[in-house]
């Protein structure tokens, strides 16, 4: 609803007396890039907020809840699934979207071995920060080079690359949550004893005044820790993760939008020195099933990565993502959520323009990016031409001789091939795959006279799943003019884009595949969460009613209802 509905004068003015006049947006123009998703999701919306601490926050809360307003929580707007965003313009009271990306900070505790973490906080930035110390975060390069946020990874339970982690869980969290009474209260459950009135410990957070002594080092989990012995059963029936899973939903993890989170509590783990990385391909989706059972069951050890990427989607990437290659290798990680911003920024200025295309930016880029030189090594593009199947397995230096015998041994065996990477080889082949999650996007812009859309499906397999790559049947494959497979190898994650031929629905597409992954046993999305794109099953919605009896947060999410109190769309 527009900023001039009546009645709404004074609870802006006290809103830009809370963060400022100019960290209040009203106008479409300022505030387009927060209600318009990644991918998908757009919606109006009364206003945007942007504070600048905790306290701020609390207080632009407390006086939506009291105004009737919804809230929707976001952090980076880097969801696929528009989770972060308003869906359309039906909902039933006038939205709030409070964007928490000027409320970075980042505090070490017990040396490092944990960390505290407030809701604008990058994992590019946790990245850096740990990277002084020897240590890692629980995800690294991925979506952490667009600038995804450490709550929004929490909050969706958000997988990740590294097999050992499973998906971003906590037990302990700082956050507010809306009571049936309208009412907003601050619920402290971050194992460390905080003084004060709400506000003195927001302060107290906010400046890191988080002595030694006031922690309690027994208060929870900060990160799935039975992942590592789950994923090595590779004859359950069940897929290893999937954001449906109730065993990592607790307050603040899995939360989706339904809790103000102030902070979270998570740990941290000792980096890996010297990894070694191997290039494998093969035609036989069963020998690198056999490979992935052997691996996941007789070391002792599991393996840092193991990624894998399909010929085609190797070969749009190297078209359509070398730019992103490019961008990381030589400028590295730090420049590319900057990169992506301005980009963005550009997308909506051009918007405006008429008869300007709405994909500029990535004709622009890719257009640049003809005259940028080859990327990949001379190995990687010669397996390209033997291999249908790639798999990139990084491990640990104690790990690459045990695993390098298994690996001659398994090539004298089969018909795949391996060799292992230098430093720089190694590198280059996870740019690569990483930039195959782009690839599709820059795909559909340069293509957009042939190309209808893209459907994006994360899949979580069945971990004894031997039929892992999938076949379509012909009358949707008809619709496609592409597929792109890449995922999480040994969690049995895959990511399939698809881009839909012009004329065809790819909604309509996209629900004709999900049938099709039901049957054989596959949970969706794996690492996404449901937003707006997903029906969430009875078990989650419950989850969700539980966190906000009000729906005052994020309503509709999970294609669940948007109105007051749970009342059915239907009554």
């Amino acid at each position: 609803m527009p900023a001039s509905s009546s009645g709404n004068t004074v609870f802006l003015d006290a809103l830009r007396s809370v963060v400022g006049r100019r960290h209040v947006l009203t106008k479409p123009n300022a505030t387009y890039r927060f209600r318009k998703g990644y991918r998908f999701g757009l919606g109006d919306v009364l206003a945007v907020l942007q504070p600048g601490n905790l306290v701020e926050l609390w207080k632009a809360a407390k006086l939506c809840a009291e105004s009737g307003k919804i809230i929707i929580m976001q952090a980076a707007n880097t969801g696929l699934t528009g989770g972060s965003t308003p869906d359309g313009n039906d909902y039933d009271r006038e939205i709030v979207i409070i964007s928490t990306n000027r409320l970075d900070g980042i505090h070490l505790i017990g040396e490092g071995r944990q960390v505290v973490c407030l809701p604008g906080s990058t994992l590019h930035d946790l990245e850096e920060k740990l990277a002084k110390i020897g240590r890692e975060p629980h995800s690294v390069i991925g979506s952490s080079c667009i600038g995804a946020s450490v709550l929004g990874g929490v909050s969706n339970n958000s997988g990740g690359a590294l097999v050992q982690r499973g998906p971003a869980f906590t037990e302990m969290a700082l956050f507010g949550q809306m009571g049936a009474d309208g009412k907003l209260h601050l619920v402290n459950h971050l194992g460390i004893r905080l003084a004060g009135d709400p506000e003195q410990i927001l302060s107290a957070v906010q400046a890191g005044q988080l002595p030694d002594s006031a922690i309690d080092w027994n208060a929870g989990r900060g990160h799935d820790a039975g992942y590592a012995q789950h994923v090595r059963d590779v004859d359950a029936e069940t897929p290893a993760r999937f954001n449906a899973d109730p065993n990592r939903w607790h307050e603040a993890a899995g939360c989706a939008g339904k809790l103000v989170v102030f902070a979270v509590r998570l740990d941290t783990f000792k980096a890996n020195k010297n990894p070694a990385v191997f290039y494998i391909g093969t035609n036989s989706t069963q020998d690198l099933e056999d490979l992935r059972r052997h691996i996941l069951t007789s070391f002792d050890e599991l393996p840092i990565a193991g990624e894998y990427i399909h010929r085609d989607a190797f070969n749009i990437a190297e078209v359509y993502g070398k730019d992103t290659t490019a961008i990381i290798r030589y400028m590295g990680t730090r420049f590319l959520p900057t990169f992506f911003g301005l980009k963005s920024r550009f997308d909506i200025a051009v918007q405006r323009i008429p008869g300007i295309s709405g994909h500029l930016s990535d004709l622009l880029l890719q257009a640049f990016s003809k005259i940028i030189p080859k990327q990949l090594p001379a190995r990687m593009c010669d397996f390209r031409d033997r291999f249908e199947h790639h798999l990139m397995l990084k491990v640990s230096a104690e790990l690459a001789a045990p695993v390098k015998a298994y690996l001659e041994d398994w090539h004298s065996k089969t018909s795949g091939d391996f060799f292992a990477c230098t430093p720089e080889e190694g590198k280059l082949a996870f740019l690569h795959r990483f930039a195959a999650a782009g690839a599709a996007i820059r795909y559909r812009a340069v293509h957009s006279k042939t190309a209808e859309d893209i459907v994006a499906l994360d899949v979580a397999l069945r971990r004894n799943d031997r039929e892992w790559f999938e076949t379509l049947p012909k009358e949707i494959e008809d619709k496609l003019i592409v597929k792109l497979y890449y995922g999480h190898f040994f969690c049995h994650v895959m990511h399939q884009d698809y881009v839909v031929k012009k004329g065809y629905n790819a909604m309509a597409v996209e629900h004709s595949m999900l049938p099709g992954l039901e049957a054989r046993g596959a949970r969706y999305p794996a690492e996404h969460n449901v937003g707006h794109l997903y029906d969430a099953p009875e078990e989650m919605i419950e989850h969700y009613r539980s966190l906000d009896p009000c729906n005052c947060f994020n309503p509709g999410i999970g294609k669940a209802t948007k109105r007051r109190n749970w009342v059915a769309e239907s009554v």
